[in-house]
C-alpha cells in the first residue's frame, strides 16, 4: 500500500452535512435524480408532471450513482473531483460529501454489504474500501488500489460476494478481482471496448455489453471462457434488468434502441426504439414505463415498455448519465 494512500485512512470519514440551502431540495414527495456529466450538475425530475424541478452543481463529471444497501443515501460519483456526494433518494437534498475518493467513475457494493468498490477509469484501478457503519455515519475504510490495465468501466459482484468482476475498456478484456485478498483471479479477452457488466440470476454468466461491435457477449465466469454472443444493436452499452427475474434491458448507444434480452435462454426478444444516444436505464414499479439517459441531446426519454413508443422528452442538463427512480422495479 502507498504511502499517499495509507495517510487516507484517517481522514476518509464522514466530513459533515451540507444544507439543503446550499444545494437545493426537492418540493415533490419523491423525484427522478439524473446526472449531467457534462455540466457538473444534477436534475430532479418530478415523475408525475414529468418537468425539471431544479438542478444543483455537483463535483466534475458525475457519471454514475447508487442507492445503498441500508436505503438511507444515494452516492454520486464525481470522478474528475474525485469525491462523492450523498443524496436524500427521496427528495434528492444533499446529505453530505466525502472527499479523498479517487476517480469514482463507477460504484459498487457488495451484496453482504462489506465492500465498497470503485472502478477508476482515467487511473486504470479498481479501488477496495471496507464499509464501516450504517447510515448517516458510514464511511470507506481504504484497503486496496489495485492497477488493471486499461480503463476499468463497469463492475458487478458474484452472488457469494467472492468476487467483483470489471469490464477494461481500452485493453478488450473483463478481469474478476478476489475481494478477500484484493487479487486478479484472471482476466479474459472479449470483444472490443466493453462497458456494461451483468451477472444472470442464477450467478451463471456474466453478459458484457461491447460497446466496439454490436453484441452482448456471454462468459461462463466459473469455466473462464465465452459461450455466447448475442447481437443487439451498436454500441451495445450498460444493463438494467426490468425487475421480473427473467429479462434484462441493454441500451444500444450507437444504434439508437434498448434490446430486451431473456436472461434464461440467453436470446434478444426484441427492440425499443430510444433516439439521441440510449444510456443509463431505469424502470417504473409497475413495469410500464423505461426511462432512459440520451447522451446526446441533454434529455432524458420516457419510453411505454409494451408498445416501444418515447411517450416523453425531457429537458435536462449536459450530457447525462446515470438516472436514480425513487419507486422503481426491483434490480434482479
Amino acid at each position: 500500500m502507498s504511502l499517499i494512500f495509507r495517510s487516507l485512512l484517517g481522514s476518509l470519514a464522514v466530513l459533515g452535512f451540507a444544507s439543503a440551502a446550499l444545494y437545493g431540495g426537492a418540493a415533490a414527495a419523491s423525484v427522478v435524480v439524473v446526472l449531467n456529466s457534462g455540466e457538473a450538475s444534477v436534475s430532479l425530475i418530478d415523475p408525475a408532471t414529468r418537468k425539471e424541478l431544479k438542478r444543483f452543481e455537483v463535483g466534475k463529471e458525475p457519471h454514475h450513482l447508487m442507492r445503498t444497501p441500508d436505503g438511507h443515501s444515494l452516492i454520486v460519483g464525481n470522478a474528475v473531483s474525485n469525491d462523492l456526494h450523498f443524496l436524500d433518494p427521496t427528495t434528492g437534498v444533499v446529505q453530505r460529501r466525502m472527499r479523498n475518493i479517487p476517480d469514482p467513475y463507477q460504484l459498487g457494493y457488495s451484496p453482504d454489504r462489506k465492500w465498497f468498490v470503485t472502478a477508476a477509469l482515467r487511473l486504470d484501478r479498481i479501488d477496495v474500501y471496507a464499509v464501516q457503519g450504517e447510515g448517516p455515519t458510514k464511511s470507506f475504510l481504504p484497503v486496496k488500489q489495485l492497477k488493471v490495465p486499461d480503463a476499468p468501466s463497469h463492475l458487478v459482484f458474484s452472488a457469494d460476494s467472492q468476487f467483483v468482476f470489471a469490464t477494461l475498456q481500452d485493453s478488450f478484456e473483463v478481469v474478476a478481482v478476489r475481494l478477500a485478498d484484493q487479487t486478479v483471479a484472471w482476466k479474459l479477452k472479449v470483444g472490443d471496448l466493453p462497458a456494461g457488466i451483468w451477472m444472470t440470476p442464477d450467478d451463471r454468466h456474466l453478459l458484457v455489453g461491447v460497446m466496439g461491435k454490436d453484441y452482448v457477449e456471454v462468459i461462463d465466469w466459473r469455466a473462464q471462457k465465452s459461450v455466447r454472443q448475442i447481437k443487439t444493436g451498436k454500441g451495445a452499452h450498460n444493463f438494467r434488468p426490468l425487475g421480473d427475474g427473467r429479462h434484462v434491458l441493454v441500451s444500444n448507444r450507437v444504434e439508437n434502441t434498448v434490446s430486451v434480452i431473456d436472461m434464461l435462454t440467453l436470446e434478444k426478444k426484441r427492440d425499443i426504439k430510444v433516439p439521441n444516444g440510449p444510456d443509463c436505464m431505469e424502470v417504473t414499479a409497475d413495469g410500464k414505463h423505461l426511462w432512459v439517459t440520451q447522451r446526446w441531446s441533454k434529455s432524458v426519454a420516457v419510453v411505454d415498455i409494451v408498445n416501444g413508443n418515447v411517450i416523453e422528452t425531457i429537458a435536462v442538463g449536459k450530457s447525462p448519465h446515470g438516472i436514480y427512480l425513487t419507486h422503481s422495479a426491483p434490480w434482479r
